[in-house]
């Protein structure tokens, strides 16, 4: 498992300060808290990003965490994949269908 979690559901009015303290519980070792705003609103989309200065504190966030109710929401917490990564997108030879 890595260091960086995935958190989904998250209530609206949650912010980073909060966010740290609930997953730093137990002695982890928060890094990083990133929380996902939409680009256009700025407003929250309801998921974000905590990262964990080992590996284990990271799986111990995991079970402790994913399932906790934070204002009426719960939370599922899991490793974070990367995003998507290369290649699709393009088709490949030559293109029918034109006339002479």
């Amino acid at each position: 498992m890595g260091n960086r979690l995935y958190v989904g559901n998250l209530p609206y009015s949650a912010n980073e300060d909060q966010i740290r303290d609930l997953f730093g519980g137990n002695d982890r070792n928060v890094t990083d808290v990133k929380l996902i705003t939409d680009r256009e609103t700025g407003r929250p989309r309801g998921f974000g990003f905590v990262e964990f200065g080992s590996d284990s504190e990271a799986a111990s966030a995991v079970v402790d965490l994913n399932g906790h109710v934070m204002d009426g929401r719960t939370l599922t917490v899991n490793e974070a994949r990367e995003r998507g990564g290369g290649g699709g997108g393009g088709r490949g030879g030559f293109g029918g269908g034109g006339r002479y």
